[in-house]
């Protein structure tokens, strides 16, 4: 049976033993070793460039019976693919293949996905430098690239 020390010479034991008991914690360990951002595909930046590799579609989860439209994506800045939302009526006629488009992460609970989407943490923004939402409004038109 440990004792915590007490005393007068006792703040530095206490220290240590704080911290030796801080790497049983999982957020302490995650922060410390910076694991999100290794496992992050973005790596840590809030969005990223990427081509666009193949447009499939996801059954939603129950109780829902939807086809949610999204897009393979191909990083340029480490080669990484992902699976990005295509938000809004009507994107995936916008948004074709090798395009180049910009995700961001979609804000689910925990950096998760988000909604009834499985395993889809990113949505696209823009297409080829132009935002995605003036182009489904119609006012901007597709640049060609």
């Amino acid at each position: 049976m440990s004792k915590k020390s007490t005393g007068l010479g006792a703040a530095k034991k206490l220290s240590k033993r704080r911290a030796k008991f801080r790497w049983s914690l999982k957020k302490y360990k995650a922060r410390v070793l910076g694991l999100k951002k290794k496992a992050d595909p973005l790596g840590g930046s809030s969005q990223a460039k990427g081509i666009v590799v193949e447009k499939v579609q996801l059954e939603a989860k129950q109780p829902n019976s939807a086809m949610r439209k999204c897009a393979r994506v191909q990083l340029t800045k480490n080669g990484k693919q992902v699976t990005a939302f295509m938000p809004g009526d009507g994107a995936n006629k916008i948004i074709d293949e090798h395009d180049e488009v910009v995700i961001e992460c979609i804000g689910g609970k925990m950096g998760r996905s988000k909604g009834d989407i499985p395993g889809v943490r990113w949505q696209v923004i823009k297409v080829n430098d132009q935002s995605l939402k003036s182009l489904l409004k119609g006012k901007l038109e597709k640049a060609r690239k």
